[in-house]
């Protein structure tokens, strides 16, 4: 029995010495400081840029993780690199290059400083990144790649001592990846004076510029995989200052008339409401040749809803 009561004592005392490392460890790796460079999924930290300003700044943020406030600054120094992006595109779309995310073009943006430094007893720092967004195209997106080189104290977190800061762009009526506009309106074979087809669905429109906008033309397919439909089937809405709108083809290979005189598809934009809500709203009327080669004339609105900005002048004007 005393033998018995020895064995016990003995495990007990091991497992006790075990348990107790395992709560040192465990407090240690609770408690210690470790900083990180703030992204989402895939290390991808994604800001959207203004094509109505010529510049527009966005930035690149650290973290700092622990219990314990910290007891000394950390001045932490990035460098750019491109090789991330490269590892990026290959495990998203391996083979698939035409998906593929470029690195920005240098003239396109400004990094005055690579260095920031969380200072003592604080837990967070940025660095400013300048976009030039015009001209970019809204079929691509594009990365600045930024890591880790040098840091003066505590620990950087290995899995997330990068950033891939991404570039999207939007104007007022939509931003970069499309943006979602129900469409109602009624479609009709031009020159037949036959009865119209009523059309409903949604579309996506695509910034271009400041002032113009991308859309499928009449009933085509609107498949965003479809890249080549969209290249040869787009028509371009520029928008006036007057809110009246201008309707060209994309590419030589629509063949698209604006119809101007319609009361109701009069070939404007507005912002209106139903006493509930707030529109962005197109009135178009226009022919196209379709792609099985018939010519209809087209009347459609497309309108999606708005949550009012007060400082909109849009908005301030109704």
């Amino acid at each position: 029995m005393n033998r018995y009561i020895q064995f016990v004592t003995a495990v007990m005392l091991v497992c006790g010495t075990v348990s107790c490392n395992r709560n040192e460890v465990f407090e240690q790796e609770q408690y210690k400081n470790v900083f990180a460079l703030v992204s989402g999924t895939d290390n991808v930290s994604e800001w959207f840029h203004d094509l109505r300003k010529a510049e527009s700044v966005g930035y690149v943020s650290a973290s700092l993780g622990g219990s314990n406030p910290s007891t000394k600054e950390i001045r932490v120094a990035l460098v750019e690199d491109t090789k991330l992006i490269d590892a990026y595109n290959s495990t998203a779309y391996d083979a698939n290059t035409s998906r593929y995310i470029r690195p920005l073009s240098r003239d396109k943006y400004t990094i005055d400083t690579y260095d920031f430094t969380i200072p003592t007893g604080d837990v967070k720092a940025s660095i400013p990144v300048s976009i030039r967004p015009g001209g970019l195209s809204p079929d691509s997106s594009y990365f600045i790649a930024l890591k880790v080189d040098t840091y003066s104290a505590y620990e950087v977190n290995p899995e997330k001592d990068f950033v891939l800061y991404r570039i999207r762009t939007k104007n007022w009526w939509c931003v970069q990846g499309g943006s979602a506009y129900t469409q109602r309106g009624d479609r009709v074979q031009s020159g037949t004076g036959g009865n119209p087809m009523q059309v409903f669905g949604s579309k996506r429109l695509y910034p271009l510029t400041e002032r113009t906008v991308r859309v499928l033309a009449g009933t085509e397919l609107n498949d965003d995989s479809k890249a080549e439909i969209f290249r040869k089937r787009s028509m371009i809405l520029t928008i006036g200052d007057d809110n009246k709108i201008t309707i060209r083809p994309l590419s030589n290979s629509l063949v698209i008339n604006q119809v101007d005189g319609d009361e109701e598809f009069s070939n404007v934009v507005l912002l209106n409401n139903d006493r509930f809500k707030y529109y962005k709203t197109f009135l178009l009327c226009y022919t196209y040749e379709h792609s099985d080669g018939v010519t209809y004339l087209m009347r459609e609105e497309l309108r999606t809803e708005y949550v009012p900005d007060s400082q909109d002048p849009r908005f301030l004007n109704q």
